[in-house]
């Protein structure tokens, strides 16, 4: 059914194409080491499809990402880490997503079922939905991404639950897919109340085995995160406003997060900001201070630090047909501290306590998005950033 529904007249209208990606260059100081870094990048270059049979019954999800070309050593991202990376963000696996599912009406609910790679039914939506182009640290904290998962999902009214059976290990590399014989060791559960349209809660929990090493032998992850998010028309444009927080417990450790971003959309010309505290390890490094051991050891922990990032941005959209641009600047402010007492001095290794970040950008959008992550649940809406902006 679902090769006849992507195919012909009537299904040309039940599929989305959507190109993205962005151009930047980026100067941090101080950076890892000491003195300051400053490179060009593209990333976030993704090509996503989203596509339902005509009668709506069968879905496909599927996002190819070009970031393992063009950012295979990480890009400059203050405070980010994971998958073998610190202070620079990891490409994504070249198959973001390639999954498939279906939706009934079952008794009055909207029951779906959703098997393939992509996302666990946890937290919040992926950060190339939000304003902000430098990820937050929590990525990690706060999303559980690139997994092979079967998802169930019930929404009845404004009330929506869903559960997600995957495997825990993270991806190593970008050509890498998950490791199969590790599926069903880890699983996940939301909820989501949507009481007005504009206005979306939720509430998630996670049990994630041994993430960062791929036999299975590393600590679990017992992970929490909740969260509300706003819509809505405020001074003459649309407004969008997202708080979160979220926490993980591995190794006898436990991270939180709390985070809070806005923008405002009116005339083109958006203005956005984030403010975020996080927790997040300090492991040891190699002789590339942007690089950590993987996988990491109990005893590769040097310590635990707590990163304040302000970050605002200014944007403004010019539409060219169909095709999207927004040149962007994006500045960032850090204040980094450690908490634990261990053994990473922050003021010695990066030459102060206080760091910056300064970004200018052009993002490029073409076509129609749909929000990744959300199978049966919002995925028949546009992505939240086109819904946003036209």
């Amino acid at each position: 059914m679902l090769a006849a529904g992507l195919s012909g007249t009537p299904a040309a209208a039940q599929t989305r194409l959507h190109l993205s990606a962005a151009a930047e260059f980026t100067d941090v100081r101080p950076a890892p080491g000491g003195g300051a870094a400053s490179e060009f990048g593209i990333e976030q270059i993704v090509a996503r499809v989203a596509a339902r049979t005509p009668d709506g019954r069968w879905r496909l999800w599927a996002s190819l990402n070009a970031e393992g070309f063009t950012m295979s050593d990480g890009v400059l991202n203050l405070g980010a880490f994971g998958e073998g990376y610190a202070d620079r963000r990891h490409p994504h696996t070249f198959v973001h997503e390639l999954a498939v599912g279906t939706v009934r009406s079952v008794a009055g609910a909207r029951v779906s079922l959703t098997v393939g790679k992509g996302f666990a039914a946890f937290g919040t939506d992926d950060p190339m939905h939000r304003p902000a182009l430098k990820f937050p640290v929590n990525h990690h904290w706060a999303q559980i991404v690139e997994r092979f998962v079967l998802i169930t999902g019930v929404t009845m009214g404004p009330v929506g639950f869903e559960g997600t059976l995957f495997n825990g290990d993270e991806p190593e590399r970008p050509e890498q897919w998950p490791a199969l014989g590790r599926f069903a060791d880890s699983w996940a559960l939301r909820a989501t109340v949507m009481p007005r349209s504009a206005v979306e809660l939720q509430v998630s929990r996670a049990h994630v085995r041994s993430p960062e090493h791929r036999a299975g032998s590393g600590p679990d992850a017992e992970k929490w995160s909740a969260s509300a998010a706003v819509t809505g028309r405020r001074l003459g444009g649309a407004v969008r406003a997202l708080g979160e927080w979220a926490q993980t417990e591995e190794a006898g450790q436990r991270y939180t997060s709390l985070l809070a971003e806005v923008d405002w959309l009116a005339g083109g010309h958006r203005p956005y900001a984030r403010i975020e505290r996080t927790d997040r390890p300090e492991e040891e490094r190699r002789l590339d201070p942007f690089e950590t051991v993987r996988p990491p050891l109990d005893d590769h922990i040097l310590g635990v630090t707590r990163w304040t990032i302000a970050t605002v941005g200014y944007g403004h959209r010019l539409d060219v047909g169909r095709i999207v641009l927004e040149p962007l600047v994006e500045a960032s402010l850090a204040r980094v501290r450690e908490t634990v007492g261990g053994l990473f001095d922050p003021v010695l290794f990066y030459g102060g306590d206080t760091l910056r970040s300064l970004t200018v950008a052009v993002r490029v959008h073409w076509g129609t998005a749909s929000t990744m992550g959300r199978y049966g649940m919002r995925e028949a809406e546009p992505d939240r950033e086109e819904a946003h902006h036209h």
